[in-house]
């Protein structure tokens, strides 16, 4: 499932689903194909979003210099999206929203 974000505050956020599953459990909404997060619930959702990036524990690249791993015949891993990239979109939706008054829905 794609989940598509709207608000009139901001532009479209398209999520893909696990993704967009994993947002919305977070801010306390179950994952669905619609619902919508009302101006009244976007600041507890935004704390339970930065608290959540804050909380993910960076990655370790002390131990394994990626920068040489083909020198020593290893290939390089794949590039890791953290939780903080991942939400910093909807962060951004939810600051337009409330300073705008708006809801922010998905599946409508």
């Amino acid at each position: 499932m794609i989940y598509t974000f709207k608000s009139q505050a901001a532009a479209d956020l398209i999520m893909t689903g696990p993704i967009g599953d994993r947002v919305l459990s977070l801010i306390g909404k179950a994952p669905s194909p619609k619902g919508i997060i009302d101006v009244d619930q976007i600041a507890a959702a935004m704390a339970a979003l930065e608290a959540a990036a804050q909380a993910e524990t960076p990655r370790a690249a002390d131990d394994d210099d990626e920068d040489d791993a083909p020198a020593r015949g290893r290939q390089r891993p794949p590039d890791h999206v953290s939780l903080r990239q991942r939400v910093w979109p909807m962060v951004e939706m939810m600051k337009a929203s409330l300073a705008e008054n708006k809801p922010i829905v998905w599946g409508v």
